[in-house]
């Protein structure tokens, strides 16, 4: 079954070009609707953020969305992601995680945006399962063990392919390695789309999403 769905999911992003289902489907985006409590606090943090200005290099709500959907469609348990920030982009993945069981720990450069993020985590409720590692997170990142299922990075356009190759031995077979902005990293789309052992989609519906997985 979750085969099914991280296949359902990856084939229903690429179908058609963003622009043709533009023009051919009668389907306006809507915000998310919670489901219980929790979700609904963290949607309403997640609202108060951008109508406040409380964000900084975050990713749009589409490609959050996206996060979160793609953590919770293949049961992500352990989830890494390089480029804190804020926390924008790491709550639409506590998201996923607060039903999977599963937890989060966040890379960030900045003491600053690190305090902020976790002052959002604590407002959210999902402080106890997000860890925010403050410093440089290509030697952090050394200190990580796996199994991984999921990576999201975001952060230094020129350190992607050093955080894709330190952390791909991690990931799990049949987990993601998920890249932000990836219209401004060419090298990285060389990377993920020329190795045999990756299969790589793009989503271009926000600010540009390499979906790319480890094959088992």
């Amino acid at each position: 079954m979750k085969r099914f769905w991280i296949a359902l999911c990856l084939a229903l992003l690429v179908a058609l070009p963003a622009q043709t289902q533009r023009r051919s489907g009668p389907t306006p985006e809507r915000p998310p609707l919670g489901q219980t409590e929790p979700e609904k606090k963290l949607l309403g943090i997640l609202d108060e953020m951008r109508a406040s200005g409380r964000v900084y290099l975050e990713v749009p709500p589409t490609d959050g969305r996206m996060l979160r959907l793609l953590a919770e469609a293949i049961d992500a348990k352990s989830v890494v992601e390089i480029g804190t920030s804020t926390g924008y982009s790491s709550l639409w993945l506590a998201l996923a995680l607060q039903k999977t069981g599963g937890k989060l720990t966040t890379f960030e450069i900045d003491g600053g945006r690190a305090g902020q993020a976790r002052k959002h985590f604590q407002q959210a409720g999902v402080e106890n399962i997000i860890t925010v590692v403050e410093g440089d997170a290509h030697k952090n990142v050394e200190k990580l063990k796996g199994p991984i299922d999921l990576v999201f990075i975001d952060a230094d356009k020129e350190g992607y392919v050093d955080y894709l190759n330190k952390l791909l031995p991690l990931v799990r077979p049949g987990g993601l390695i998920l890249g932000h902005n990836v219209n401004m990293v060419p090298k990285y789309v060389k990377v993920v789309t020329a190795t045999p052992s990756l299969e790589t989609l793009f989503y271009m519906e926000g600010a540009g999403l390499s979906i790319t997985l480890k094959k088992r």
